[in-house]
């Protein structure tokens, strides 16, 4: 079994060559405000089994057609039947929706042997490096949760004709990873993509590439790497169950774009971009994940914490934030450059059994929406991002902050 370095099929989301098609399933005008219109739409179905791993890239997803506002995009896992699927039996641990830019085949005389050959993919305004975290939506478990409505006037900008290259037109991807913990030895290891608690291939760390494009090491505890795609987290003895099939069922609200509209910039910061400088340049190094280490049974001991101090080229008026964090997270803060707090996101941990609130779960991380006009980051600030998990050792743990920024106020 081969494996793919970095961002091949771990981060950079785009490289996961299999494409799709989705289809709407309900729309209509559903808010008081009656120029926003909505949808809700489906993916393609895919097929998980009890301790398998999913990581799925669609291409060319159903998406509100012409020059658009975005206002908001929610999404969650749900099975044949259209039921919501509790994250104990299968975890969604993302999806990220990508935009890219595809070769209009109806204008080409050329039909390539690969039909995303030619393919433009249009990263978010993060400073994140290279295709890492290059998502404009993006959320996990606490999805069902997290509100991602943008306030009037302003909008995510789709479709504008100006910004798209002759003979090309502008599509958008979904990347998803699902782990299926039905009948697996610890369900919270295998959310973690703990190394240990999965069946790997005997040369695994002799192929695998990590982040930074080296083999892995053997102290590489686990993370996205040990949860690539069929790999199977360890099942307790003689359980069976069926396979099934699920998929990601998103709504999307929008508004036809006019000059009322207020265009924001969707920025991903990482707690782990370790940024250096080479001359006035600023060069990022986003490791995505980190493991929090253990804490030897010792109790009231302090939580771990991993910051980031983030030079913004560009700032702006903060419209909304929230943040993305799993399991064992207390609380993700960006401060400002005068060490002013920008705003905090906390997670809800759930209490029951009901999709949305499945016990012990992240099940929503709270969000900002600041007065508008009274949180600017300037130009060339460098903004700190600082997340906090309890202590003891976890893996694959995340600490990513998302902001909208608008150049003017309405």
């Amino acid at each position: 079994m081969g494996f793919i370095s970095k961002g091949a099929i771990v981060f950079s989301s785009i490289l996961v060559l299999l494409s799709a098609t989705t289809c709407a399933i309900d729309s209509g005008d559903k808010f008081e405000n009656k120029n926003i219109k909505s949808a809700t739409f489906i993916s393609e179905m895919f097929e998980v089994g009890p301790g398998k791993v999913a990581y799925k890239s669609f291409y060319d997803i159903e998406f509100p057609k012409g020059h658009v506002g975005i206002k908001s995009f929610d999404a969650e896992l749900v099975d044949e039947k259209g039921n919501s699927v509790p994250l104990y039996e299968a975890y969604l641990h993302h999806f990220f929706a990508i935009k890219y830019h595809a070769i209009d085949r109806n204008m080409s005389k050329i039909t390539p042997k690969d039909p995303l050959e030619g393919n433009i993919y249009i990263r978010n305004d993060g400073p994140c490096n290279t295709y890492i975290l290059p998502h404009y939506w993006g959320l996990g478990g606490e999805a069902r949760g997290t509100k991602s409505k943008i306030p009037d006037p302003y909008a995510v900008e789709h479709g504008n004709p100006s910004t798209i290259p002759s003979g090309y037109q502008e599509k958008w991807l979904l990347n998803i990873m699902v782990i299926d913990t039905r009948g697996t030895k610890d369900r919270k290891r295998c959310t973690e993509c703990r190394c240990n608690h999965f069946n790997l291939p005997k040369n695994f760390y002799n192929v695998t590439s990590g982040i930074d494009g080296k083999p892995l090491g053997s102290n590489y505890k686990g993370g996205l790497f040990c949860c690539q795609d069929n790999l199977q987290c360890k099942l307790k003895k003689g359980f069976e169950a069926p396979t099934r099939k699920l998929a990601l069922r998103y709504k999307i609200t929008w508004v036809d774009w006019n000059q009322q509209q207020i265009p924001v910039r969707f920025y991903v910061l990482d707690s782990t971009d370790r940024v250096r400088r080479n001359g006035s340049q600023f060069i990022h190094d986003c490791q995505v994940e980190f493991t929090v280490p253990p804490n030897n049974g010792r109790k009231n001991y302090p939580p771990h914490i991993e910051k980031a101090n983030i030079p913004m080229e560009k700032g702006g008026y903060l419209i909304y934030g929230t943040a993305h964090m799993h399991v064992g997270a207390i609380n993700a803060t960006l401060y400002g450059q005068d060490g002013r707090t920008l705003y905090t996101s906390k997670p809800t941990y759930g209490k029951g059994k009901e999709p949305g609130n499945e016990k012990g779960y992240v099940v929503k991380m709270s969000g900002s929406y600041p007065e508008l006009g009274s949180i600017k980051i300037k130009d060339g600030e460098i903004v700190t991002v600082e997340t906090r998990y309890k202590s003891g050792f976890r893996t694959g743990a995340m600490g990513h902050m998302y902001i909208y920024l608008a150049d003017r106020l309405p």
